[in-house]
């Protein structure tokens, strides 16, 4: 069993304490805006339809008493989109079956989709597809936004191309049409294995009453057209009619009941017993400052089962920390740094991975890293070759990857512990989390360094005020673009949670992920030795 060292009345845990909580109000009032940011009247509007507002519908289908991981809710920060796009995905329990749930909110210009909902719904399938998760669809929408259509055209139909996919690999898709489903979107209960119309309110066509009259000259209403009735009695594309929005949710419950859908993975199979320390004190041992290192073992006694962990080669490479522990009884092999990667941290870590491979255990990355050593030594001592090992054993294995970003993740060290473009199953972040391709600072020194020189070999003297003017601004502009909120806001990551709530939202990603096979890899590329 890990013991902790950490001191929650020192100075220094108090002062992280203090500066993590501060990021996370952040943080939590970007998350109060989402349920009404297309407008209050709009909201309410909605409501005197009768309707239920997508979150609203979502807690009525799940199981009583389970919780909504909800993903990527603040898609779209600091974009021209709206905060979170108009769509609430996540994963939830149904009938005892984990399912990957999804809404559009009709109170976001009228639920039609931006660039950015295209690129949050195209994560989401990639999780229930990798995850093996039955995909409900909890549809409204207008179609696309059609100002923004040069954006969205040419991508967007890969999400048809996705619902699909989905049918072929024998993952269920049903989809409830609780409103319009216009134009492209018609395709979404076209592409379902199932589809639930409501009552005199969901709506399916290519082309509405205008374009119908503008393009044929024929004058129809909506319900002749594409209405609920005659979809479930005539045109057929509609499987079920249900009497109003609740008969809709109970005829889902009613199809995943009948799917009698088993997992393929083992399972927990170690005792889920608590940590024996708080996950609360998670606020305070990261260092708010990432440029400040800390123990991830620390981290680890409070995320794993009992705090137990068995260590592998404690004795090298102490940069790097991996072993073997268990979340909620899932067995999982971790990774985490405790500082920049060198040679024999590459080398420790690369044989770790083949190892959780050999005997089908998931790797949880703990991301708090500045990158792999760089200087004269380092490179006759051969990090190029050694890193290069780690990126080869991650990017090969087939165990499922969970990132935690608990710190920095900067330059190739983001790669070497499987960042976002080595396909991990989901990433999470906290909200001291940075990620660049190095330090804010750093990065600046190196443009003001390459900016001597130019100026040097040109044969001109520097202008030392306008050097400093541009060094600064790339700074705060580097220092804008790592924080945790620009990473969420373009799906870097699929969420930026409580730190004290890691050990129940792994749990949740696991037990998901069990939802598929968990099989290690048995090949692997040419090693450089």
């Amino acid at each position: 069993m890990l013991r902790s060292k950490l001191d929650t009345s020192s100075d220094e845990y108090q002062a992280n304490l203090a500066e993590m909580q501060r990021m996370w109000d952040e943080v939590e009032a970007e998350l109060a805006k989402v349920p009404t940011i297309g407008g209050q009247r709009y909201v309410d509007r909605h409501r005197k339809r009768g309707k239920m507002l997508v979150r609203e519908r979502i807690e009525a289908l799940i199981d009583p008493g389970t919780p909504f991981l909800e993903l990527s809710p603040l898609a779209a920060w600091g974009t021209q989109d709206p905060i979170g796009v108009g769509v609430a995905s996540g994963i939830g329990v149904i009938e005892g079956v984990e399912c990957a749930i999804t809404g559009t909110d009709m109170s976001v210009k009228g639920g039609a989709a931006n660039p950015t909902t295209w690129k949050k719904g195209h994560r989401f399938y990639e999780i229930a597809r990798e995850n093996r998760l039955p995909l409900i669809n909890l549809n409204e929408s207008a179609g696309a936004d059609l100002p923004r259509q040069a954006d969205l055209f040419i991508g967007g139909g890969r999400s048809f191309r996705d619902l699909t996919v989905l049918s072929k690999l024998g993952i269920p898709t049903i989809t409830a049409a609780f409103g319009p489903n216009t134009a492209g979107g018609a395709y979404t209960p076209g592409m379902s294995d199932y589809t639930i119309f409501v009552k005199e309110q969901g709506t399916a066509y290519l082309g509405g009453p205008p374009l119908v009259k503008m393009a044929i000259d024929e004058i129809v209403d909506e319900e002749t057209l594409g209405g609920a009735e005659m979809h479930s009695r005539t045109s057929g594309l509609s499987d079920y009619l249900a009497h109003d929005e609740m008969d809709a949710l109970r005829i889902i419950r009613q199809i995943v009941r009948h799917l009698d859908w088993k997992k393929l993975g083992p399972g927990p199979t170690e005792p889920a017993d608590p940590p024996l320390y708080d996950p609360m004190e998670l606020m305070g041992c990261a260092s708010a400052d990432v440029r400040i290192p800390f123990d991830i073992r620390e981290v680890y006694c409070r995320l794993l089962d009992g705090s137990r962990f068995e260590e592998f080669k404690p004795l090298i490479g102490d940069k790097i920390v991996v072993g073997w522990g268990s979340i909620h009884g899932f067995p999982v092999g971790l990774i985490g740094n405790n500082g920049i990667l060198f040679s024999e941290e590459a080398r420790k870590a690369a044989q770790f991975i083949q190892l959780c491979n050999k005997r089908d255990i998931p790797l949880v990355f703990l991301h708090n890293i500045t990158g792999f050593m760089v200087g004269s030594a380092a490179e006759q001592g051969g990090i190029i070759r050694n890193g290069a090992k780690m990126i080869n054993a991650v990017s090969n294995s087939t165990v499922p990857h969970f990132n935690l970003m608990v710190g920095a993740s900067y330059g190739a060290g983001n790669y070497g512990m499987g960042g976002k473009s080595y396909d991990p199953r989901f990433i999470f972040s906290w909200p001291n989390h940075r990620v660049a391709v190095m330090g804010p600072k750093q990065l600046a020194g190196v443009m003001d360094i390459i900016a001597r020189n130019s100026a040097a070999g040109r044969g001109i003297d520097v202008d030392e005020e306008a050097l400093a003017a541009q060094t600064g601004a790339l700074e705060a502009q580097i220092e804008h673009e790592s924080t945790a909120l620009y990473s969420t806001g373009r799906i870097w990551d699929d969420g930026i949670i409580h730190p004290a709530d890691s050990r129940t939202v792994l749990g949740m990603a696991l037990s998901a992920a069990h939802s598929n096979e968990i099989k290690g890899a048995t090949e692997y590329g040419v090693w450089r030795h």
